[in-house]
């Protein structure tokens, strides 16, 4: 008899266990947002001559170590990095010019106008390689274009250095610096000519994303620099404070494929911004007074800010359809 009411009791207990484990745990926070942020392209007038004499042409490194330094950054995740695009037309508007690249005080308006957290400036301070030569019946030298001739071993280095710097918008100050340096060496042996140049350039256009360029010296050992300093830029993101600000507004046109909204820059709309889109399907009044108690609404869609002025807002549909005259808008929580 006893053993019958000890195991009721024991089920009663696991029960109690069960039921204490299923007890949900206090809502957590929402998590901080990743910091938005814009990268500009690097200053290169230290080593545009380097550059001119590598690629037979004035290549704009700046903007091939940005590229390089956004897919970094994207690939990690720690930041949310404005789109190209974007950025490009707020510079033209701007007529900024290449010698303000590394300037934060620059980069700071133009960060405001991007309505990022924060801008990101830097400067290619080494960019080249030296070549020692050494061979029978030949003459040699040193750079990318000496050639040899006869039997001949070459070594080749590429050495490039960069730095950049995480400036907040709002004050200009600098919230973290970071250093990227890439080396690649080779080495050859044989009869003919020993020239280093890399046979896909030309014109001027080079693709640093692409392994054509990437498999050459010098673009292993930019690709090496450039991955220390993403590497090196990561930390600087819990530095940075989020911008949120809660606006809402009103649909004013719709013109085909752009949404207008009657809110701009002076509420606080950025570039870039989301917004929840409703439509009041019906309003709850109070018998007595008329007063309306309460707005049911349908959500139509959502929408992202692409152009922004003082006091509208050009957005495109991210999602939805039928976005009409009158309809209610809200950012979007981040």
């Amino acid at each position: 008899m006893k053993t019958h009411r000890i195991v009721p009791a024991c089920i009663a207990g696991m029960a109690l266990l069960v039921g204490a484990m299923a007890i949900p745990s206090p809502a957590q926070s929402a998590p901080k947002r990743k910091p938005r942020i814009a990268v500009m392209d690097f200053d290169y007038g230290a080593v545009r001559n380097w550059a001119q004499t590598w690629f037979g042409a004035d290549v704009d490194l700046g903007k091939g170590i940005q590229q390089m330094l956004v897919t970094d950054l994207v690939k990690d995740g720690s930041y949310s990095v404005i789109e190209r695009a974007v950025m490009d037309k707020i510079l033209a508007e701007q007529n900024f010019s290449n010698s303000n690249r590394a300037d934060p005080n620059s980069a700071a308006k133009i960060g405001k106008l991007l309505g990022v957290d924060a801008i990101i400036v830097g400067t290619i301070t080494e960019f080249g390689n030296e070549t020692k030569s050494q061979g029978l019946g030949g003459g040699g030298g040193s750079g990318w274009t000496g050639a040899l001739g006869g039997l001949h071993h070459s070594k080749s280095n590429a050495n490039v250095v960069i730095n950049a710097r995480v400036v907040n918008i709002d004050t200009a100050e600098i919230l973290g610096v970071a250093e990227g340096a890439g080396t690649s060496s080779r080495s050859s042996t044989g009869i003919g000519g020993g020239g280093g140049n890399w046979n896909g350039h030309g014109g001027g256009a080079v693709d640093f994303g692409s392994s054509n360029f990437q498999n050459t010296i010098i673009g292993e050992a930019t690709k090496n620099a450039v991955d220390k300093l993403a590497t090196e830029l990561v930390p600087t993101a819990a530095k940075i404070t989020t911008h949120t600000t809660s606006v809402e507004g009103t649909v004013a046109a719709v013109e085909g494929n752009q949404i207008i909204l009657n809110v701009g820059g002076k509420v606080g709309v950025k570039v870039g911004d989301q917004f929840n889109v409703e439509r009041v399907t019906k309003e709850i009044k109070d018998p007595t007074t008329g007063a309306v108690l309460r707005k049911l609404a349908t959500t139509v869609g959502v929408v992202k800010a692409t152009d922004v002025d003082d006091v509208s807002a050009i957005c495109e549909p991210v999602s939805g359809s039928g976005f009409k005259i009158g309809d209610s808008v809200k950012t979007v929580a981040q």
